[in-house]
């Protein structure tokens, strides 16, 4: 696995030599090691010219782009080396197959969902009263097998996540009012965290899903669009409760992230620097983390997971092996 580069100051981003060069505005220099670096992350206001993005591009390295208040605002993606016309013919049948492209859809949501349940389950044990949404998750999954289209089947989604999100005031235990998802813009402290930790979450399925010969663009419980890479929405759906929503619940109840963390003038709309770089550094430490794999028969980590979800839907759509999706068994 390579390295993962945050940056979070104002300077130039150059190639000099063999080497990818960040230069502050203090004078300050770092090597970022393109031998070993797989992404870049940039949050500050970086310079940089096309002679970077072709030696980027050469490396293989995936570069994301925040903007000034920590929101995601697009990826440079490297020519794609690891291509298979193939697979891309293959890929575009599953979608146009409304039958094949359901079935993967439903299995990407049920998958998700016992992820989801998972989670509950695990604060159930530890004294949270969560019974009952535990059988409405339960009870909504299993409706999810009936689904006669992709939007019925999205639909019983979003209830999943009501009565999953209907929870999290009992489980987190700092004193904030969170009542429903808001996306564009979040309202308060957690609508926040999920959405910054979300785009992590896609950036990181879009790197894995480089390193494959799929193509992100082709997915099939979102709907392909014109500017956004789709299939990394689909993925993620399997890991947001795993790897995103765990380390949510996990440092707001050690108090890893509190409101001093945010811009409180800004209705907790922005993550101060601070609270950034605590939350890539768990994030980090999280997609390191590894578990035993029954069928593999070794450790593998939590980011190793996510390609190894990308190679199970290649052998699925190539008519190998019908695709399971990961699901959580502790």
């Amino acid at each position: 696995m390579g390295e993962t580069f945050y940056i979070f100051k104002d300077g130039d981003l150059r190639r000099k030599d063999n080497n990818v060069i960040i230069t502050t505005l203090e004078g300050e220099s770092k090597n970022l090691k393109s031998e070993v670096a797989d992404e870049i992350y940039l949050f500050g206001e970086v310079s940089m010219n096309t002679k970077l993005l072709n030696f980027l591009s050469q490396k293989g390295i995936t570069m994301h782009i925040f903007n000034y208040y920590g929101f995601y605002s697009g990826s440079f993606y490297p020519r794609e080396s690891n291509i298979s016309g193939y697979l891309l013919v293959q890929q575009v049948k599953c979608y146009d197959n409304i039958e094949k492209r359901l079935k993967l859809a439903k299995e990407i949501l049920k998958t998700s969902s016992s992820n989801i349940y998972r989670n509950l389950r695990y604060y159930n044990g530890r004294g949270i009263k969560l019974d009952e949404p535990m059988k409405e998750v339960q009870s909504l999954s299993n409706r999810l097998d009936y689904g006669n289209s992709i939007n019925e089947i999205m639909g019983i989604e979003g209830n999943i996540r009501k009565v999953y999100y209907s929870t999290w005031n009992d489980i987190i235990k700092q004193d904030i009012k969170f009542e429903k998802r808001v996306k564009r813009p979040p309202d308060n402290m957690i609508n926040s965290l999920i959405s910054f930790v979300n785009s992590l979450i896609y950036t990181t399925v879009l790197s894995e899903i480089y390193k494959t010969q799929l193509n992100p663009t082709i997915s099939y419980l979102h709907e392909p669009g014109t500017k956004r890479f789709s299939l990394c929405l689909d993925v993620a759906e399997i890991f947001k409760p795993l790897i995103g929503e765990r380390m949510i619940f996990s440092m707001l109840n050690k108090n890893q992230i509190t409101e001093d963390d945010f811009e409180k003038e800004s209705n907790f709309l922005y993550i101060k620097e601070s609270g950034k770089k605590k939350i890539l550094m768990e994030y980090d430490r999280r997609l390191a983390q590894t578990i035993y794999h029954k069928e593999l028969k070794r450790d593998v980590s939590y980011r190793y997971l996510i390609r190894l979800e990308c190679y199970k839907l290649i052998k699925d759509i190539i008519g190998e092996k019908e695709y399971e999706g990961f699901k959580i068994w502790w």
